[in-house]
């Protein structure tokens, strides 16, 4: 399906410049975008700012205060089929009349399909990278690739706004729970309001990558680590369904295991919703603990401090980005051979930087969220 929904403000001045950022990626892509978009609001307070995202990872961008308008279509590997053609060209025609004076393929690397849908919509120009041996003669605003390996993510993407004299240190990635899904996720919390006392610790265990999974006996002795060590309340999250789906494999399983095994613990455990529901859910936690994926930046967007599980994952390019985090990586590149008593260090070390006031703050919030 298409869907075009309108956030944030919008100006009708005749002169603002049109953009169009295309991000169709996944989850943690988009979220990393969101400095492009706040630095293009802050230098063109005028401008209608368009995205296009797809239906999986849109509601990155719901309430979103610096852009004007949000143009999803749904991926044929997400299910859509041949149905949704007729749909994403109607978008395309959309787009069209909208008059997009530049469009941005947003991301470290220029995409074909991204190019091919500014190409359709004939922007006036469009930004994206080119590498210094081609030619493109689409792209006439050309950027060529970082030569530094350490660049992240966030840097390679808010280097394509220099054509427009836009440079500097990227601002924090940035996402906003909908009301609707802060309220369930109070609501779902307070339904276990006894095992909800003091600071909560988000403990997401799915991911995608087989290399940067955790084992579920790991997290069953670092989860009653924490607890006995800090008297802290935990809240389980997991990617609901059966692990031999070869579609979408959920980790129904583990979080059975690990639920079983931590009976005397404050576990709160519940399966993943809507993206947006994520969302909310994390945004009540005061640490968070995860693999390397899309949950860990929607955390760091969130301003969560992070303990975070990497295997082979190029850390410097995608670590939680401006945010106080700990990132286990070990030289196997394989996330299971990160041990127990490194990742209750880690998170000691976490603890550590962010300091005592800023624990007691995290925790007032909590105790706030709750009542």
């Amino acid at each position: 399906m298409t869907d075009t929904t309108t956030a944030g403000a919008s100006s009708s001045r005749s002169q603002a410049p049109k953009f169009l950022v295309i991000r169709r990626d996944n989850i943690g892509d988009l979220v990393c975008t969101t400095p492009l978009l706040r630095l293009l609001r802050q230098h063109y307070p005028h401008a209608r700012i368009h995205v296009l995202v797809n239906t999986y990872n849109r509601a990155v961008l719901d309430g979103h205060p610096d852009v004007d308008a949000v143009h999803a279509y749904a991926k044929t590997k997400h299910g859509a089929g041949i149905s949704a053609l007729g749909r994403r060209l109607r978008l395309i025609v959309d787009l069209y009349r909208e008059r997009i004076d530049y469009a941005i393929l947003a991301g470290s690397a220029t995409s074909r399909h991204a190019l091919n849908f500014a190409r359709w919509v004939r922007p006036r120009h469009i930004i994206g990278y080119v590498e210094s041996d081609k030619r493109n003669g689409l792209i006439d605003l050309p950027v060529q690739p970082g030569s530094h390996s350490s660049e992240h993510e966030v840097e390679a993407v808010c280097r394509l706004l220099v054509p427009l004299g836009i440079a500097g240190s990227p601002p924090p990635t940035r996402i906003y729970p909908t009301a609707v899904a802060m309220e369930d996720a109070r609501r779902k919390l307070n339904e276990h309001r006894r095992l909800w006392t003091g600071p909560l610790v988000g403990i997401h265990i799915s991911t995608r990558k087989p290399a940067n999974r955790w084992p579920d006996e790991k997290y069953i002795e670092l989860i009653r680590r924490l607890h006995n060590a800090y008297d802290m309340s935990f809240l389980l999250l997991w990617a609901p369904g059966d692990g031999a789906n070869p579609r979408h494999p959920g980790d129904d399983a583990s979080a059975a295991t690990i639920r079983l095994a931590l009976p005397d613990v404050r576990l709160i455990a519940y399966p993943m919703g809507p993206l947006e529901q994520l969302i909310a859910d994390l945004s009540l936690c005061d640490w968070v603990v995860t693999s390397d994926g899309g949950a860990m930046h929607i955390a760091a967007a969130l301003g969560k401090p992070i303990l975070c599980f990497f295997g082979e994952t190029d850390a410097a390019h995608w670590h939680p980005w401006a945010v106080p985090h700990v990132l286990l990586q070990p030289s196997s590149h394989q996330a299971a051979d990160i041990g127990v008593d490194d990742a209750v260090d880690g998170f000691g070390r976490l603890l550590d930087s962010i300091g005592t006031s800023s624990v007691m703050r995290a925790c007032g919030a909590t105790i706030a969220h709750n009542s």
